[in-house]
């Protein structure tokens, strides 16, 4: 049990987030005995790790806010599936079943999977089978169900009852001829099953109706069981306004828009909720990851490659700093949940509370050591031509003779996830590059060296081999170059392992074939 002193005083982002959403909304959270944080979803296309990364931090500070205080949280994941399909997005088939379906609630469009009643239940369903497999909690709502079935009517009402005050909110904000048009109310054009973006010319409060304007004809409708729905800044208070939702992060490009759905919120009766603007996430070209575009790397490609857990430390780390999010930063990610859980059980509790897996884990993460780096297991696989795990196990037992693939569960997904890593994103890239005079040279030293040590010599001391024919084959002023030059004649990469622990690892004989094979 961690001491609170140490709780109320941790500097680790879900828990400074969590005390202060305690101490300005205490009194809110125990008059109505819960609190609420709320996630929000555009089906427009299909999910992505942005997607997840609102949830998973979402979770965290969850996590947080339960060692805190005793009231019962709530996550609710909303589905935006009402809203209307603006564009086709890149990455699907059958693209002309979306282009004949544009405008139309997300899920009204057919499914061009084949799989669904709409598009925007195979994406919903997408999503909710994906945070299933990392096991959070949430609550799923659906835009259209909760319209049709009256659950926001109350408050569709009250938005036509404020409907002066809220365009005082919004028009300012918009351009001169947009505000001539502007409505909070979508109608759904009872002849194309539309959401129609046009001008309301007449609302009727007391009979909860607009009259606008389509096609040179004015249409009278009701605004409430799914007739309409609203502008989404407008939908985004109504759902804080209707769920009672106390807290919910967005992008940093939604910080004007907050700024308008909170005064919307506040003028439909009720405190809008507490807020957190992380950055965006980045294609390798460092363009915003889009669902339309389908740019980045897919929840299903991550999961793939690497365990859900290294997706949610990456995740954990710096939310109010852009990051990039693409198949390279895959390694990486692992190496550093493999360190953080090493470091774990060592640290005090107060490094705990730092620690990224306390939040990944909820404070108690695997107590499995780690082995090697996952790096060193890619090259592994690489240099050994290793198709399956039986033979990547064969090397790991040459290292570590004691091991047991039953005792070390997280070294066999490893083995698993680098097979097709590299497969299917280092391999692709290789480019072996012939050495010159001087680098074959310098690396028959190395050969030289190599072979009057013994398998199961300490790593470190093999480093200091490699440090040394580095200083005496003229790469003394930069060692970096010298590396630089084994990792793209002997493993066909810019960079690699640390050749230390690899030749260890690899073994001494085995090392030595490898480089003699690009030098000859």
């Amino acid at each position: 049990m961690i001491d609170n002193s140490i709780i109320q005083t941790t500097t680790s982002w879900p828990f400074v987030e969590a005390r202060k959403l305690i101490k300005e909304r205490k009194k809110i959270f125990e008059k109505k005995g819960k609190i609420v944080l709320q996630t929000g979803y555009g089906p427009s296309g299909l999910p992505h790790i942005g997607t997840f990364g609102e949830v998973a931090r979402t979770t965290m500070m969850v996590n947080a806010i339960n060692k805190l205080i005793d009231i019962p949280t709530e996550i609710i994941t909303f589905s935006d599936d009402m809203d209307g399909l603006r564009k086709v997005p890149e990455n699907i088939p059958n693209k002309k079943i979306l282009e004949d379906n544009l405008h139309k609630p997300l899920t009204s469009v057919p499914d061009p999977f084949s799989k669904y009643d709409s598009f925007g239940q195979h994406n919903n369903e997408m999503l909710k089978n994906f945070l299933k497999k990392f096991k959070f909690n949430f609550t799923f709502i659906s835009s259209t169900e909760t319209y049709k079935k009256g659950k926001f009517n109350e408050s569709l009402i009250l938005v036509l009852e404020k409907y002066e005050k809220i365009l005082e909110i919004i028009l300012p904000t918009l351009g001169k001829e947009r505000q001539k048009t502007y409505s909070p109310f979508l109608p759904i054009c009872p002849k194309t099953g539309k959401v129609l973006e046009v001008p309301v010319v007449e609302i009727k409060k007391k009979e909860g109706k607009i009259v606008y304007e389509n096609e040179g004809k004015k249409v009278e409708t009701k605004i409430i069981d799914g007739n309409c729905k609203l502008q989404w800044k407008v939908d985004w208070a109504m759902r804080w306004y209707t769920f009672d939702v106390d807290y919910e992060m967005y992008g940093k490009d939604l910080i004007e828009s907050s700024i308008l759905s909170s005064k919307i919120c506040q003028t439909l009766g009720k405190k809008s909720p507490n807020g957190f603007a992380y950055e965006m996430f980045l294609d390798e070209k460092g363009e915003k990851i889009s669902k339309s575009k389908g740019n980045g790397i897919t929840i299903d490609q991550w999961l793939k490659y690497a365990s859900p857990e290294s997706l949610s430390l990456y995740m954990y780390q710096n939310p109010k700093r852009a990051k990039k999010l693409y198949a390279d930063v895959v390694p990486k990610a692992v190496d550093e949940y493999l360190s953080c859980i090493d470091k774990f059980a060592e640290q005090n509790d107060k490094e705990k509370l730092l620690n990224p897996v306390w939040h990944v884990h909820n404070g108690k993460p695997p107590k499995e050591k780690s082995i090697m780096p996952f790096s060193v297991l890619l090259n592994l696989v690489g240099t050994s031509n290793a198709s399956d795990k039986d033979l990547v196990w064969k090397f790991i037992k040459k290292y570590k003779k004691e091991i047991k693939v039953s005792n070390h569960p997280i070294l066999d997904s490893l083995v698993g996830y680098a097979l097709k890593y590299f497969d299917d994103v280092v391999k692709p890239k290789k480019k072996h590059r012939k050495p010159n005079d001087k680098e074959k040279n310098a690396l028959q030293d190395l050969v030289n060296r190599l072979k009057v040590c013994k398998d199961g010599m300490d790593p470190e001391d093999i480093q200091t081999i490699i440090y040394s024919v580095g200083k005496d084959n003229g790469y003394e002023k930069n060692l970096r170059e010298w590396f630089k030059t084994i990792y793209e004649i002997i493993f066909g990469e810019q960079d690699g392992p640390r050749m230390g622990f690899f030749i260890s690892f690899f073994g001494i004989k085995e090392s030595v074939e490898l480089i003699n094979k690009y030098i000859k």
